[in-house]
């Protein structure tokens, strides 16, 4: 059986992959922001977190984790009219959750993987990665841009270690309230700039996800995939 290790797994994408990859038979421990049934409460915001979790994760799964994914993540604005400190704050909380509690995991997973002979690591990144996102997020496209090079570098530096790294790169995804989700993005006009008509749903990208945590080629790793409804082709 394979144990695998889910930040960010009480709603959307992550509370989807857990379902996806508990049903393909995998050992899953999630992570949130507070405790729950079969989910470990950190609040990643704090530096020493990831690291704790880690632990926590590996003792929950008797001493062995296959499969990292990071899905954890903020999205908060950060406008330019901010004052000096508001916009650093902003920009240090994004950073830390969304890419130095990431790092640290997957600094963590490296580690082990190669002492275990091998595993995977998927990070759950952003189109705004390759085409930024609005002028109040320029830390989140940031954030997800570092998580794309992140795990390219992890790709490069440890496959013949059977270290294996992948990305996900989803457009805009649907949430649990429907109605306010599309609201707070524009409605109609968010949908015009998707060719595809809609956003994607959360059980999309949990598919991509649990296909790589569990049975993409060893060949793929350092493989990016875009999930966004044509709305940016590469």
């Amino acid at each position: 059986m394979t144990h695998i290790l889910v930040t960010g797994a009480t709603r959307g994408i992550g509370a989807a992959t857990v379902a996806a990859l508990a049903a393909k038979g995998a050992r899953v421990i999630g992570h949130g922001t507070t405790a729950g049934d079969g989910v470990l409460g950190v609040d990643l915001a704090d530096p020493a977190a990831a690291d704790a979790l880690w632990d926590r994760a590996l003792a929950a799964l008797d001493g062995r984790i296959d499969v990292l994914v990071n899905n954890a993540g903020v999205f908060e604005a950060a406008p330019v009219e901010a004052s000096l400190e508001e916009w650093q704050a902003a920009w240090g909380r994004t950073l830390q959750i969304n890419l130095q509690a990431a790092a640290d995991l997957c600094r963590r997973a490296v580690q082990q993987f190669r002492a275990q002979g091998g595993g995977r690591i998927v990070n759950v990144a952003s189109r705004a990665a390759y085409r930024g996102d609005s002028p109040a997020h320029w830390h989140y496209a940031a954030s997800k841009a570092g998580m794309v090079g992140m795990t390219k570098s992890i790709a490069r530096g440890f496959a013949r270690d059977g270290v294996l790294a992948f990305a996900v790169c989803p457009g805009f995804t649907m949430n649990d309230e429907p109605e306010a989700y599309m609201a707070s993005r524009g409605g109609e006009k968010l949908l015009a700039d998707i060719p595809l008509g809609r956003v994607a749903m959360p059980d999309e990208v949990a598919n991509a996800i649990a296909y790589l945590a569990l049975e993409a080629p060893a060949a793929m790793t350092g493989a990016v995939l875009d999930i966004n409804g044509a709305s940016y082709v590469r």
